[in-house]
């Protein structure tokens, strides 16, 4: 290796702790709050239902270890840019690299940055353009802290993938606990032989999305070739709990009809779990989530 090509490689300082927050931040945003709604509204019963969340899992984690092999093959920075240089030449690479750079990833900044603002302004709101101005300044400060260095943005990274997960067990131990359970469900209307669409399915992938982003931390972790495949297994377990975790308390504090006939399920879940001071704990966990889901995006 040559002294040039060494000050280009990035100095390996994730731990497989860092890679794990990274990763659950990243996957852990808006989606969980809002996408059981649809999901629900595509099965015919809560097994059902429960069961296309288990499987979006199995299904993530298949493709997790897929893109571990790569990692661990070829660690790089580059992540998908090079698996695809390597495989299809330079020109596929490039389209690639500039589709991400110029509408991919500049896309999901602005729309998590848009998330966090919305929530803002309902507990703040500055004026007509407030959801804006919240998220101009979240991706000015994730960018000037990824900016800073490595070492700065692996910490606030662990601390709120740490805050989310604890805030959403929280609030399922307090969903389950505070809240009667819902009455029982009607009689599901005849539908399609599998008892679900395939919107279900669309829905619950998109929320689980967002775990290929390991690939570009290959270059960075400690120990690439064993721990990129133990983050990102991990990573989709902790995950996968934490959504079944929170779907079943969908399930049983408003049943599978009642999820169907909200358009927020998780604020009427605070709702039935907090009252009115559920509406500001929301708001809150969803920052936290958008949060770490854009500096995890940004890093």
């Amino acid at each position: 290796m040559t002294d040039k090509t060494a000050e280009a490689t990035p100095r390996a300082s994730l731990s497989l702790f860092d890679a794990c927050a990274l990763i659950v931040g990243i996957v852990i945003g808006a989606g969980i709050f809002r996408a059981p709604s649809i999901v629900a509204s595509q099965v015919s019963t809560e097994s059902v239902f429960l069961l296309l969340w288990l499987a979006g899992g199995l299904i993530s984690l298949v493709g997790a270890l897929c893109y571990a092999e790569l990692g661990s093959a070829h660690p790089n920075a580059g992540g998908e840019y090079f698996f695809l240089r390597r495989a299809y030449g330079g020109w596929l690479a490039f389209l690639f690299a500039w589709a991400r750079m110029s509408v991919v990833q500049t896309g999901a900044i602005a729309a998590i940055a848009f998330v966090f603002g919305d929530y803002a302004s309902r507990l703040l709101p500055l004026g007509p353009n407030s959801s804006a101005v919240y998220a101009a300044f979240a991706v000015i400060v994730i960018t000037a802290l990824n900016v800073l260095g490595t070492t700065q943005s692996k910490r606030v990274q662990n601390v709120l993938t740490a805050g989310l997960a604890i805030a959403i067990l929280a609030v399922v131990a307090a969903g389950l606990t505070n809240a009667a359970p819902a009455a029982a469900p009607a009689a599901a209307a005849a539908g399609s032989g599998l008892g679900f669409s395939g919107l279900a399915v669309i829905f619950i992938m998109l929320t689980y999305g967002g775990w290929n982003e390991a690939a570009y931390l290959t270059a960075e972790i400690q120990d690439s070739r064993r721990n990129i495949v133990r983050a990102l297994v991990i990573g989709i377990l902790v995950v996968s709990v934490l959504y079944l975790a929170m779907n079943y308390a969908y399930v049983r504090v408003l049943g599978l009809e009642g999820m169907k006939a909200s358009k927020a399920v998780a604020a009427d879940l605070m709702q039935a779990a907090f009252g009115s001071a559920g509406a500001v704990a929301l708001s809150l966990i969803v920052m936290a989530a958008s949060l770490s889901t854009l500096n995890a995006t940004v890093f």
